[in-house]
């Protein structure tokens, strides 16, 4: 009788450890829903990311040589690196609608990057916080750094889905007036999303226009896409993309036009960026207007949904993708 006694103390006192342990996951539950734990764990996973020169440990990562082709990298919080790329792609002072948006972006980019495999070293170019510290000034860097955390955290694991896969969520700075069709862009039937989105306020912007001036040269824009921009370039014999000539002569848009002028040859852009995806200048008017995060998504990937990250990933494990 004596220890059927003691057992049953046992149990009751291993009962209430239990709860002691578990309560802390139970409160958060209870107050943000079931997926804010896992969410918030998936922000923090550690990456491997491209160490970039004289970057390579400036925020105290911890840098390793990765593998047989003696790639540098860095291990650092998948937040810490996707605020670096905030930082280095959306102007800081944008409205917190537009930075919200702007880090599901990201954070899906990234994810869906990620699913290559767990060695995966992440190569997209980020801001450490000494990058920032030298672009926004000392006095501006805390005011700054703040808006892009608060914005991530307050996205706590989103990420943006289609048919329960992550979707492809490229972004531009200004588009020429409208968005890019995804199937021309890309040459591709997986991304019904990306459609042709009109953006009349990214034409009132002064950057919308530029132009420079090169050594003349026998070129000729041989295609262009429904939106305006350039898909493809004659150079002399030679045929090249219209991103791969933008690259090639750092043009600030894929959406350009030629024009002979005094022995020159005078590049027009419109636009900065590829055109494809969300237009940040938009996403921001959009924002000052009181829209939220999700209608803004929801007006550049039409179809798509916000989830959480940890959930997608476990529909895609368990499809074996």
């Amino acid at each position: 009788m004596r220890f059927a006694y003691l057992k049953y103390r046992l149990k009751k006192m291993g009962c209430y450890l239990l709860i002691i342990i578990l309560l802390p996951y139970i409160i958060t539950v209870f107050l943000s829903g079931p997926g804010a734990y896992g969410a918030s764990r998936v922000d923090e996973t550690m990456v491997n990311v491209k160490a970039d020169g004289e970057k390579s440990g400036s925020d105290g990562g911890k840098q390793e040589d990765s593998n047989a082709e003696n790639v540098d990298k860095i291990q650092m919080p998948l937040s810490e690196y996707c605020i670096g790329i905030m930082a280095r792609e959306i102007p800081a002072v944008y409205e917190e609608e537009a930075l919200k948006t702007q880090a599901v972006l990201v954070r899906t980019q990234v994810c869906l990057a990620l699913g290559a495999g767990a060695d995966t070293i992440l190569e997209e170019r980020y801001w450490t916080k000494k990058d920032m510290q030298d672009s926004w000034g000392a006095d501006q860097y805390s005011k700054y750094y703040k808006r892009l955390e608060h914005a991530w955290e307050e996205t706590n694991g989103q990420v943006l889905t289609y048919e329960n896969a992550l979707a492809k969520t490229p972004f531009c700075r200004l588009s020429n007036g409208s968005t890019r069709d995804g199937r021309e862009a890309l040459g591709s039937e997986d991304y019904p999303y990306l459609k042709i989105v009109d953006c009349p306020l990214d034409i009132e912007s002064k950057e919308q226009i530029q132009t420079i001036t090169i050594d003349d040269m026998d070129a000729e824009v041989t295609g262009v896409d429904t939106a305006g921009y350039v898909l493809s370039v004659r150079v002399g014999n030679d045929t090249v993309s219209g991103e791969e000539f933008r690259t090639n002569y750092h043009l600030a848009s894929s959406c350009f036009s030629f024009q002979k002028y005094d022995g020159k040859l005078r590049i027009t852009t419109r636009g900065i960026g590829h055109g494809l995806g969300l237009s940040q200048y938009t996403a921001n008017q959009m924002a000052k207007e009181g829209k939220s995060m999700e209608e803004i998504l929801a007006h550049f990937f039409e179809g798509t949904e916000l989830k959480e990250g940890v959930e997608i990933v476990q529909v895609e494990g368990g499809a074996g993708e």
